[in-house]
C-alpha cells in the first residue's frame, strides 16, 4: 500500500498542471475486512482547490488523470480502491495565504494566539469577523457585522486558528465593501444553500 506522502508525490505535478493546488491526500479503508485479513477496498481522497471557481467537469478531468497515474505506478497492486477527487468543504480551516485570499468576503471564526492583542472591542481572544484583503503578512478584518462595520488589521502570526463559518443571510453592503468584496469566482455568502462538504467526482477502480 502506498503512503499518503507517496500518492501526493505521484499526483502533485498533474494537479499543478491543471491549475489547482493539492490541498491534501487521505487514504482509508472503504470496505469490510476479508477473512484473510485484507482491508477489502481502500478509499483514496484527493483534495484540490484554486483561486477560480472549480466545477464538476474540471474535477472529473483531474480524477481521470489521477486514476491513470495511480494505475501506471502500480502501488496498489491487485487491491481494489475507490478514488475521490474533491474540493475543500466550506468550513475548512484557513492555514495558508491562498486560503485567506479565497475566503475574502466570508465570515470567519478566529482564535488568537496567547498574548496577541485583540482587535475585538471586548478584547476577546475568540471572535467572528469578515475576511478582507490579504496584504503580505497581515489580513484585513471587518468587525461589527451589519450594524457597525469597521475595518481592522491583524498579523497572520497572531492568529492561532481561523475557520470559515456557514452563513444563511447575506452580509450588509457596507461590511462587504470594507472587506473588498467577494473573492473572484466565489458565491455571495447567504445567496444559496451552503455546501458543507464539497464538490466531488468519484470512481471505483480495481487493478
Amino acid at each position: 500500500m502506498p503512503t499518503e506522502e507517496r500518492v501526493s508525490q505521484l499526483v502533485a505535478g498533474l494537479v499543478e498542471r491543471r491549475g489547482f493546488d493539492l490541498e491534501g491526500v487521505e487514504i482509508s479503508t472503504a470496505g469490510q475486512q476479508t477473512e484473510a485479513g485484507d482491508p477489502g477496498q481502500y478509499r483514496v481522497k484527493i483534495v484540490i482547490d484554486s483561486d477560480a471557481a472549480v466545477d464538476l467537469d474540471a474535477i472529473a478531468g483531474v480524477s481521470s488523470e489521477v486514476s491513470e497515474v495511480l494505475d501506471a505506478a502500480g502501488d496498489f497492486g491487485e487491491t481494489a480502491y475507490l478514488l475521490e477527487v474533491t474540493t475543500p468543504g466550506i468550513t475548512r480551516p484557513l492555514t495558508a495565504d491562498r486560503h485567506w485570499r479565497r475566503a475574502q468576503g466570508r465570515k470567519v471564526r478566529i482564535k488568537l494566539r496567547n498574548g496577541a492583542d485583540s482587535p475585538d472591542p471586548a478584547g476577546a481572544a475568540k471572535f467572528e469577523a469578515r475576511a478582507g484583503a490579504l496584504d503580505g503578512e497581515k489580513i484585513a478584518l471587518v468587525l461589527g457585522g451589519k450594524a457597525k462595520p469597521h475595518l481592522v488589521t491583524v498579523a497572520l502570526a497572531d492568529i492561532a486558528e481561523a475557520v470559515v463559518q456557514v452563513e444563511f443571510n447575506q452580509p450588509g453592503a457596507a461590511e462587504l465593501e470594507l472587506a473588498g468584496g467577494i473573492a473572484p469566482g466565489k458565491p455571495l455568502p447567504g445567496s444559496q444553500p451552503e455546501d458543507l462538504s464539497s464538490e466531488s467526482a468519484s470512481e471505483g477502480i480495481v487493478e
